[in-house]
């Protein structure tokens, strides 16, 4: 080993698909690690409370340990990995790591979204290091904290949830209803059995939580975000989408400006023809809107084992990198929070579906309701078909403040001859958005 090679101690809390991962890639790529970034970490103890289910890689048995406390009080451990998941145990540990000045690697993105400034405060000397919390292996945190330092970010469109995006994917490209592609996503491994975290846009919500905290230089918190899931997308709004020139995707927007900071979960219509419209299946991507550099995009696989593991080993690296020349890491953002801006000035266009009893006079009714809560519309489209007791009209509106259409949406689900729960999405048109 080349002298000038700094050696450090790991040790990794979790043994699951991203802890093993990691493992893995540790105990087969020291000698690159050395060769490129002049550090090579070595893997001291694994902590889980599982160590009998098989993991499908070689491990020295001597490394694995039930007991994550003794783990990170290791003299030879100087970064921790963090992959148990949650905010009780992870957080204690977390906590406890950065308080004997270890540095901390975590692909937590609801620890550091609930308890971020938390544990950034706690730092001292080793920092708490998270690139695989958003987007698995796409390196948008780096690109946030470094690549793009020099601009102010005033719009980040992010698909960020796998799951989300493959459903979409398939109802669209097989004409399957949700809970048909539902179930064929969980048996085939890419939806848990319990999917509500990733469906109801919780999960992007973390996310995008620690991306608007990174834009805008302060602590957003998860209560500012607005969050909404797919189960309301059916195929007849992709197949509206569709001859509109657009599909639909669970989308993260966030909207940072001088009045304030706004950050949004939901279905969207984004362009066919954008970069974001043809990003398919379990993939993620990132759109960031910089004041200097212009668009950036960042597509990649946002979770899986080794995609993970790839942006946690090179957080790894940077961590060692920093403690072999005695700096260490600052806080990504300051501590309070920004004026959140209120969703009643948060503008957008706006796709709204009805199902209209199949009567004269109804179409006109429900644009009155609109145009009474200050909505203009752009345009209406009602199709032929069999003449049913409901049949489905689509508004789309120019741009108008989220609030208000709320407003607009509740009155018309209880307007008489209104057959089902209005359906009602943001349009999003992503280049050349104009503020506000």
């Amino acid at each position: 080993m080349a002298a000038d090679v700094h050696v450090v101690g790991v040790g990794i809390l979790g043994f699951g698909t991203v802890g093993a991962g990691v493992a893995d890639l540790l105990l087969r790529q020291g000698d690159l690690l050395a060769e490129r970034a002049g550090v090579r970490p070595v893997l001291r103890a694994v902590a889980d409370l599982d160590l009998a289910r098989p993991r499908g890689i070689r491990i020295d048995r001597g490394l694995l340990t039930t007991d994550a406390a003794a783990a990170v009080a290791r003299d030879d451990v100087e970064i921790v990995v963090e992959t148990i998941g949650g905010t009780g145990p992870a957080y204690e540990l977390t906590l406890a790591a950065l308080g004997r000045g270890k540095s901390v690697v975590t692909a937590n993105k609801a620890l550091l979204a609930e308890r971020g400034p938390e544990l950034f405060a706690a730092a001292r000397d080793g920092g708490v290091y998270f690139e695989a919390a958003v987007a698995g292996g796409i390196p948008i945190i780096r690109a946030l904290r470094q690549g793009l330092v020099a601009n102010r970010v005033p719009r980040i469109f992010g698909i960020l949830n796998g799951t989300c995006n493959y459903i979409l994917t398939r109802m669209e490209e097989e004409r399957a209803p949700f809970e048909t592609v539902l179930r064929e996503a969980q048996t085939s491994g890419y939806a848990e059995a319990d999917p509500t975290l990733d469906v109801d846009g919780h999960d992007t919500a973390h996310k995008a939580a620690i991306l608007a905290s990174l834009a805008c230089g302060r602590a957003v918190p998860l209560s500012a975000v607005g969050v909404e899931g797919i189960r309301d997308v059916s195929n007849l709004d992709l197949d509206y989408a569709r001859e509109l020139g657009y599909r639909i995707k669970l989308l993260a927007v966030i909207r940072n400006d001088p009045g304030g900071v706004s950050v949004h979960v939901g279905p969207c219509l984004v362009p066919q023809g954008h970069l974001l419209g043809q990003v398919r299946e379990v993939f993620n991507a990132v759109l960031v809107k910089c004041d200097a550099a212009g668009d950036t995009l960042y597509c990649g696989r946002g979770a899986g084992r080794y995609p993970t593991a790839s942006a946690i080993v090179g957080d790894i690296v940077e961590a060692a990198q920093r403690r072999a020349a005695g700096r260490s890491l600052p806080p990504p953002y300051l501590p309070d929070p920004p004026k959140i801006r209120a969703d009643a000035y948060d503008r957008a266009r706006w796709y709204l579906r009805l199902m209209l009893l199949d009567r004269p006079g109804m179409l006109a009714r429900a644009a009155e309701v609109i145009g009474r809560h200050d909505i203009s519309l752009a345009s209406v489209v009602q199709r032929e078909g069999p003449r049913e007791p409901h049949v489905p009209v689509l508004f789309l509106t120019h741009r108008a403040a989220y609030g208000a259409v709320r407003r607009a949406v509740r009155e018309l689900a209880r307007m008489e001859g209104v057959g089902a729960p209005p359906v009602c999405f943001r349009i999003e048109d992503l280049d050349g958005e104009p503020a506000g």
